[in-house]
């Protein structure tokens, strides 16, 4: 999954952006009252990256 294509999820689903990092942007999930860093990089998010950015936002259990 690319980077845009997991921004869209997030938004759909209660997570919003908290501040910006130099690479990372630092969201925030209303699911699970968590923060977490997700990658500003235009290719693909690695799957254990991604794992564990839909686990902190609440969309993997």
């Amino acid at each position: 999954m690319k980077t845009q294509e997991l921004i869209k999820l997030l938004k759909k689903n209660k997570c919003y952006i908290i501040r910006n990092g130099s690479r990372h942007d630092i969201w925030y999930s209303e699911i699970t009252k968590r923060q977490f860093p997700v990658p500003r990089h235009k290719a693909e998010v690695p799957i254990g990256t991604l794992n564990n950015i839909l686990t902190d936002a609440g969309l993997r259990k």
